[in-house]
């Protein structure tokens, strides 16, 4: 890993980078496989790695100072993710791992001084875990506005009933937030102040975890399907204001969707890394593959998908932090990146043959990160819409686009 400062970056932001890069470079990719081995030799990694990210002050970078995290800007992070990408096992080794992180941001942002006390900083502390329960097996994850789980008030208590699937963490976890319908009785309200999100234990009466789902054939996996039957909980439990549920996850899910898109470029850079390391080792049919003009075709290409995906999406955190409107360039970047991750991971596989897709390198993993990515966080297809409809709507006002912006 080759990393310099970026001459349009300040120096903090650049130095984080740097810093960043050393731990990955040094300390976790080199002993990536002793680490998923597990038993104390990974143990003693782990902490190890963890107190040299405490010492360097990297923990947590997505929480303020005061709750134990680096209280560093939204473009800051967004470059730190690109490095800590490189390998998977870089974001829980310095404190910033999804589900948790996002559950924490939005403790910070909608919960009580009492949820942050009873569940935020128990999240932090690393003595509890957390699940965000929002995606229903029989409504369209694109369309959160459709989700049938219900909370009803009784007394002072919510009681929740429904089906959720794909709920990331589940089964380590403590708690869940979970996306609820809270209508008033007569169905009033528009249609996005009709959710809620609720905080739920995940050992109350009624939680019941149906399985745990299979991810592209492997079993045994943390995404659960969940039935919430008559699972009473108290009101105070309900997380920020009533009917501020949808307004809460797309606060998650917009800056979840940029991390993401930076976190599939530093794997793309892996990628790109790995194979260029390979084309110019191999030999094959009389020569190097980096002789070969096929090859020097995957080069480029892979070097053309890295870079507009990159610029696209530091472009989109960089409106993000000025608070601009982001939409149509978050749903751009959602489409584009994940598609330029696939194409570049699949050039690499392409060129290592069957060690591509053994456990032997990361690339298989990698690959099928990328088309998952095309469906979390909305699929494609609904962001397409969305960007069509936006830039719709400006010529309908009589403008035009400005892609200066």
């Amino acid at each position: 890993m080759d990393i310099k400062p970026i001459p349009t970056l300040s120096e903090e932001v650049n130095d984080i980078r740097t810093r960043t890069a050393n731990i990955v470079a040094e300390h976790i990719i080199p002993n990536e496989k002793d680490i998923y081995l597990g038993g104390d030799k990974s143990k003693s990694l782990r902490e190890d790695i963890r107190q040299e990210v405490k010492k360097e002050k990297l923990w947590a970078p997505h929480l303020p100072e005061e709750y134990g995290g680096m209280g560093i800007g939204f473009i800051a992070h967004a470059y730190m993710n690109e490095i800590l990408a490189w390998s998977p096992l870089s974001n829980r080794l310095f404190g910033v791992i999804a589900p948790n992180s996002g559950n924490q941001k939005v403790l910070l942002k909608y919960g009580s001084e009492e949820q942050k006390k009873k569940w935020l900083l128990p999240l932090i502390e690393g003595e509890m875990e957390s699940c965000f329960s929002m995606t229903e097996p029989d409504n369209a994850g694109s369309d959160p506005r459709s989700i049938k789980t219900t909370a009803k008030k009784d007394g002072d208590h919510w009681v929740i009933n429904g089906h959720k699937v794909m709920t990331s963490n589940g089964i380590r976890a403590d708690f869940a937030i979970v996306m609820c319908r809270t209508e008033e009785e007569d169905g009033s309200g528009g249609v996005n102040s009709r959710m809620s999100q609720i905080i739920v234990p995940t050992d109350s009466a009624g939680f019941n975890i149906v399985r745990s789902v299979p991810i592209w054939g492997h079993t045994g996996g943390d995404h659960v399907e969940i039935k919430y039957e008559n699972v009473r909980v108290p009101v105070e439990n309900t997380l920020g204001a009533r009917g501020s549920g949808h307004q809460a996850a797309q606060d998650r899910l917009g800056a979840g969707r940029v991390f993401h898109c930076m976190n599939s470029i530093g794997q793309m850079w892996r990628a790109f890394d790995l194979m260029l390391k390979r084309t110019i080792e191999r030999e094959v049919h009389g020569g190097k593959l980096e002789t070969k003009q096929l090859i020097q075709g995957f080069i480029a290409d892979s070097y053309i998908d890295i870079q507009t995906a990159r610029l696209m999406t530091i472009h989109c955190a960089e409106v993000m932090e000025a608070e601009g409107n982001p939409r149509v360039d978050i749903s751009a970047l959602k489409v584009y990146v994940p598609n330029a991750m696939h194409k570049v991971v699949d050039r690499a596989i392409q060129v290592y043959g069957w060690k591509g897709v053994s456990s032997d390198l990361p690339l298989a993993g990698m690959y099928q990160g990328a088309r998952t990515l095309r469906l979390a966080d909305g699929p494609d297809e609904v962001h397409r819409v969305l960007i069509a409809k936006e830039i719709l709507k400006k010529y309908h006002e009589g403008l035009s686009w400005d892609f200066g912006f």
